[in-house]
């Protein structure tokens, strides 16, 4: 398979596609190619005219009224990617390396950036040849572009970096070298071209907006199996309620939960003399909460994917104008909000969540037996399964702390006015993880309720994903190590399989 960048029409959905699957190619279009092209043939053009141009013939930053000299140009842009190669910490992910490169080559296929059309055939070789540059994941501030992360990038497309081959750092020379590539030898404005850019954090937001919109649907899905276990009723859920307050995700999500628990013998069972009025908000007011998320998300995928088709570098090369223009595209603050803002709507999907299985678990609040096990105290069941939810859904709430409230000022007060992006983008990857990992103990407790109520069945949507949750952890009656079970449906969860054997309600899931 393979993906076309034109600088316009990326989509998260094959940004994620090329992220995680080394098979998928990309190539540039034709159409995106003349204009790169255009712009550095202007380039090429101004540099023997002897203009002064920022970070062409001048210095950066501070720096930028320091006058460069004609022989020194190439040498100040290989000056540039090696002094910015200041990054510190944990190597970022390699899905989220591959999604860096496939962005930064998009922005420059736009045609405004100015670098050689071979510059970027080198860096479309590396994404094909499944080239992993090592990219420390702390150092920017987001607002001259992830400056440090995208300069270690360069690095290795310089042959000075290292790359990461199954796990171990290796010299980016001799990595590209076993590839068949010839290392970029810069030539004027490329290593500005290179790292003024929000890559980095627009690759953690792209990649977090597709993780995010499968959790919206195990918390759908999650909640429906809870609902059920704790036979709670779905007159909440009644279209008539939602279109008199018409927000798009909560009316989707309260038609996925009528479609979800439709049909089932346990909500039969109970829907008449049982006393219950209404329930607890953590049932009730799914549809509220949950689409509340929804919404959010979308919005985020809006900005996101506007980001992605953008020209995010300084000064951008207007060819049909002949001309340049300096000013602050490499600014981070479009994602740093929608960044802080994606962390709080993904974290409320774990904290209703948590309180779902608060109420399975405790026998005062939903009926099970306690901890949901016959045989309470010689076993535990469940109860510490509760703690590791709550626990993460407290570590959450630090982590939702925006980091777009935050700057600091650097070059000597030029830029004085910093993002934090790509700090808000690690906190969100974080938060995922989490909630990811709080909406499979919520299934588990779920699952394990529903089979609590045997010979009574639930829908079949609900019974399927009970099914499909047991061939991946049987039901067992004595205590178990709950580490490996958790983790194993944590994977299910964030890669979707679940919901994919869920089916027809994978279908009607938006």
């Amino acid at each position: 398979m393979s993906i076309n960048l034109d600088g316009t029409t990326l989509t998260i959905d094959d940004l994620e596609r090329i992220a995680n699957d080394a098979s998928v190619s990309i190539a540039v279009t034709p159409e995106a190619r003349e204009r790169v092209r255009a712009a550095r043939a202007a380039v090429d053009r101004w540099i023997d005219e002897g203009r002064v141009i920022y970070g062409m013939t001048t210095g950066f930053g501070e720096f930028a009224n320091v006058a460069i000299s004609r022989e020194d140009v190439e040498r100040l842009q290989e000056n540039l990617i090696i002094s910015h190669s200041a990054g510190t910490g944990e190597p970022l992910p390699t899905p989220v390396v591959r999604a860096m490169m496939v962005l930064r080559i998009n922005a420059l296929a736009k045609g405004y950036s100015g670098i050689r059309e071979s510059t970027l055939d080198v860096m479309v070789s590396m994404v094909n040849a499944g080239v992993v540059p090592y990219i420390p994941s702390q150092g920017s501030v987001g607002s001259s572009g992830d400056l440090a992360p995208l300069s270690h990038l360069a690095l290795c497309l310089i042959g000075r970096g290292e790359c990461l081959v199954d796990g171990v750092r290796k010299p980016s020379a001799d990595v590209l070298r076993s590839r068949g590539i010839e290392p970029v030898r810069l030539a004027a404005k490329e290593g500005l071209a290179l790292i003024n850019g929000t890559q980095m954090m627009c690759a953690f937001g792209a990649l977090s907006v597709a993780r995010a919109r499968r959790l919206a649907r195990m918390a759908d899905l999650s909640g429906a199996m809870s609902l059920d276990a704790l036979r709670g009723t779905d007159a909440a859920f009644d279209d008539r309620l939602h279109a008199v307050r018409p927000h798009p995700g909560q009316r989707l999500v309260a038609g996925n939960l009528r479609t979800l628990v439709h049909g089932s013998k346990i909500r039969e069972s109970h829907r008449t003399g049982d006393g219950k009025v209404q329930d607890a908000y953590s049932l009730r007011c799914m549809p509220q909460v949950h689409g509340a998320s929804r919404d959010t998300i979308e919005y985020a995928a809006g900005v996101i994917e506007r980001e992605m088709n953008s020209a995010t570098d300084n000064p951008l090369i207007f060819a049909d104008d002949d001309t340049h223009i300096q000013g602050g595209n490499f600014h981070g603050q479009p994602l740093a909000l929608v960044l802080d803002f994606l962390a709080i709507a993904i974290a409320e999907l774990a904290s209703i969540s948590e309180r779902r299985t608060e109420r399975l678990v405790n026998n005062a609040l939903g009926g099970l037996p306690r901890f949901l096990t016959r045989e309470g105290g010689l076993n535990s069941g469940m109860m510490i399964a509760q703690y590791t939810a709550a626990a993460l859904v407290s570590e959450n709430k630090v982590l939702a702390h925006p980091a777009s409230v935050d700057s600091i000022p650097t070059s000597a007060n030029q830029e004085d006015h910093n993002s934090m992006g790509s700090i808000a983008a690690r906190k969100l990857w974080d938060v995922m993880r989490n909630v990811e990992t709080v909406i499979a103990i919520e299934m588990l407790c779920a699952a394990r309720g529903i089979d609590l109520l045997r010979p009574l069945t639930s829908s079949k949507h609900v019974e399927l994903a009970v099914e499909t949750i047991r061939k991946i952890v049987p039901f067992r009656e004595e205590d178990t190590v709950l580490y490996h079970d958790i983790e194993a449906l944590r994977v299910s969860v964030a890669g979707g399989s679940l919901l994919e054997t869920v089916d027809p309600y994978v279908t009607i899931i938006l």
